[in-house]
């Protein structure tokens, strides 16, 4: 009997291959076969949200393949990933395939097969337990995606027409945001608050050094906010014994933290290897599908559950045993039941395939950041299963006056699960407090020598900006979005210019801003942390069976659909993007404004177009303005001969002519991008235009010694996986350093 499997990825659909016998044929339908049209919003409101799908048109030639292989088998196999996402592809197959019962229709046996790891016998187990496709899943899916055009097809024309043309929303990507705006918010209001440490260093009569912070006075918590209160202290301490008044010690028990899910794998990768999420997700995705070394090396990569298989926690214990010893493995398996907040496919935990496959054994066969992140996996996996590390704590006050110096330590007695992985922090002060430090012997009413007493001022500072791992973390504990959405949420939300990076730091551009204020202000539930999170538990009640995915759009759609009726009328445009200052226009006397423009905010005169007067609301880049329009004072363009005059681009101010747009020329010297040239590494890329056609491209100032020339705009974020330089096509965004593509969002 012919069969014909199809997968999402070619990877994949190799790796099942060397699994299965001549009888299968094995075909990647290449992610999505069918969606939404992009020319309108295909998706009837009046008839129970019917979806209008077409087949993409880069799908054309795969969707023939898969036809004429199928008229060639005798049954069909769909093994598309267990989640709602794969059970759609899988539909969306069949719908294509035409396969059923109906004129017109092959009517050849149909199995659904779904497995949580791509392995030899893991495909095999699930050929012999083939399910029909669950219509539930398939409903959530197709809830989600409507939802999400609805909310992008109706939300973003207006504001189009009420910010700026080209801008657009979408539902949880626009929730991400305001987290992002918020956080930036609380940095601006935040005012530092001084204080002061003090701390002792001090000597044991063995002659030991070590050191001790203040923590008391005169019994109460010690409280120092100014550098008088500080000098204060080390006055009255002049003289004082320091003496031993209490040491306490006590074992403390760490227990492994669990195995990994998507969102800790995510924040993990950052910590410790630097990874975007995108990256992160890229190379789980290549280890699952095994394609590097003929099986896949880790557990399905999109999930919520710390769930194991118990074969996996018995060969897991059984590696433990053999590498560390007895000791080190526990009476009882641990279990792990905790999921996140609105968890919802039962999958396993992020796992390697066969803890026996240590990593050093797969090193030559991965590319470095693969092998570095299988690493991560299989140590994190191993941990979760080995013994508690046990501490030895010793705290120990000592007192002089009225003044109480605490110093502590930690020490490890036995590593237990320390041996083979410790979590990554957050933060320096996290993983200070978690640094081993060890004390030297102290005993109670010991007299300590004084060496010296370091008087330190600090302030208090701000909440951190997000990065990318606490972003997911902050959406998962908030239950918004789901494995699967994290990382397209948080590149959408960067290559719509709402959101840009700062090292790993997220931070809001004025648009950003802007359009969070403006959704914020008209629509309230659609950025509702609250509301966003119910909606997901809705659709995970489609995905149950125990909520009709129409109803859910029902009830979401007729009031937002006359709330953007409503705002298309009553919101003015100059109220959204204009603001009101006490600054007078120096040229005609009217009143400056602050507008948003396409590179941000900036001060423009309200007697516009009569007087084009406008500048950075950055009093550091207004200088910058001026100091270029002194050194420009009386010069013209060599191309018209038209005077000169300081502009503002995407990356800064830049000198061109006066006569734009009828005149394009651009001081070529002036123009710079911020982006060092992808091929000499020395020149500056900047703006340029052919001469005959002034057709806009970008080249290297550093011509005609390096002649690197792009008709594609480069964009200044660089590549997620590799840091090149990345240009922007009709339909994605393509590295010019790796080749990396991704498209370009749609919604």
């Amino acid at each position: 009997m012919k069969q014909l499997v199809i997968v999402e990825s070619p990877a994949k659909a190799r790796t099942i291959t060397k699994f299965l016998g001549k009888e299968f044929t094995v075909r990647a339908s290449m992610g999505h076969i069918r969606d939404l049209p992009k020319s309108k919003i295909g998706v009837d409101t009046e008839n129970g949200f019917l979806p209008e799908y077409i087949t993409s048109r880069d799908k054309t030639k795969v969707v023939t393949e898969l036809r004429k292989l199928m008229k060639a088998s005798d049954k069909l196999i769909l093994a598309t990933d267990e989640d709602r996402e794969g059970e759609a592809i899988a539909w969306h197959l069949l719908q294509v395939l035409k396969i059923g019962k109906a004129k017109g229709e092959e009517n050849k046996p149909v199995e659904r097969i779904a497995f949580h790891e791509i392995t030899k016998p893991a495909i095999l187990a699930a050929l012999e337990n083939p399910r029909e496709l669950d219509r539930n899943l398939i409903d959530a899916q197709q809830a989600r995606r409507v939802l999400d055009r609805l909310v992008g097809y109706e939300l973003s024309p207006l504001i189009w027409k009420k910010i700026r043309y080209g801008l657009s929303a979408g539902r949880v990507q626009s929730v991400a945001v305001r987290l992002i705006v918020e956080r930036e918010r609380e940095i601006q209001k935040f005012n530092p608050i001084e204080y002061w440490s003090i701390a002792a260093d001090l000597e044991t009569p063995r002659k030991d050094k070590f050191t001790a912070e203040l923590s008391k006075v005169a019994g109460e918590k010690a409280v120092v906010s100014t550098k008088a209160q500080a000098e204060k202290i080390l006055m009255d301490l002049k003289g004082g014994a320091f003496t031993v008044t209490s040491v306490e010690k006590k074992e403390k028990k760490r227990n492994p933290p669990p195995p990994f899910i998507t969102s800790t794998l995510q924040a993990e990768a950052s910590r410790k290897l630097g990874f975007s999420v995108k990256k992160t997700m890229m190379l789980a995705q290549r280890l699952y599908e095994g394609d590097d070394l003929g099986e896949g090396l880790i557990t399905y990569m999109r999930t919520d559950s710390t769930n194991l298989a118990e074969s996996s926690v018995k060969a897991a214990r059984s590696v433990i045993e053999k590498r560390w010893g007895k000791e080190y493995v526990p009476k009882t398996p641990r279990v792990f039941t905790k999921k996140a907040k609105g968890a919802q496919e039962a999958h396993e935990a992020i796992r390697p395939t066969d803890p026996s496959r240590f990593p050093e054994s797969v090193k030559d066969s991965l590319e470095k950041d693969a092998y570095r992140l299988y690493e991560l996996v299989w140590q994190r996996m191993l941990a979760c299963q080995m013994a508690e590390a046990l501490m030895d704590q010793t705290a120990a006050d000592i007192t002089a006056k009225d003044y109480t110096f605490r110093a502590t330590g930690q020490t490890v007695r036995f590593p237990g699960f320390l041996a083979a992985y410790s979590e990554g922090k957050d933060t320096e002060e996290e993983a200070a407090e978690d640094s081993e430090k060890l004390l030297p012997e102290i005993n109670e009413k010991e007299i300590m020598k004084l060496l010296e007493l370091l008087p330190e001022q600090h302030f208090t500072k701000p909440p951190a900006r997000y990065t990318e791992a606490t972003l997911v973390k902050k959406l998962e504990s908030e239950g918004i979005g789901r494995p699967s959405t994290y990382s397209p949420t948080i590149t959408t939300i960067q290559t719509r210019g709402y959101v840009e990076k700062e090292g790993k730091a997220l931070k809001p551009t004025d648009t950003g801003m802007v359009v969070n204020d403006f959704l914020v202000e008209h629509f309230p539930k659609i950025v509702d942390y609250q509301f966003t999170a119910g909606m997901e538990l809705q659709l995970d009640e489609v995905a149950e069976g125990e909520l009709r995915w129409n109803e859910v759009m029902q009830n979401f759609y007729k009031p937002f659909h006359k709330l953007i009726t409503e705002k298309m009328e009553s919101v003015s445009k100059q109220d959204v993007v204009a603001e009101k200052t006490d600054e007078v226009c120096d040229k005609c006397g009217k009143p400056m404004e602050i507008k948003l423009g396409r590179f941000g905010k900036f001060l423009s005169c309200t007697g516009y177009p009569e007087c084009k007067n406008a500048k950075p609301l950055d009093k550091a880049q207004d200088a910058a303005n001026k100091e270029m329009e002194e050194k420009i004072a009386g010069r013209v363009c060599p191309d018209c001969g038209k005077p000169l005059s300081v502009k503002r681009g995407r990356f800064g101010i830049f000198v061109g002519c006066s006569g734009y747009p009828t005149c394009k020329y651009i001081d070529k010297a002036a123009k710079k991008s911020g982006i060092k040239c992808p091929d000499c590494g020395k020149g500056d890329v900047v703006e340029k235009f052919a001469k005959k056609s002034r057709k806009k491209f970008w080249g290297c100032d550093n011509y005609p010694e390096c002649k690197f020339a792009s008709w594609d705009e480069l964009q200044k974020t660089p590549c997620a996986e590799c840091g090149g330089v990345v240009v922007a096509k009709k339909d994605k965004f393509t590295c010019l350093k790796c080749g990396a593509e991704r498209k370009r969002e749609e919604d």
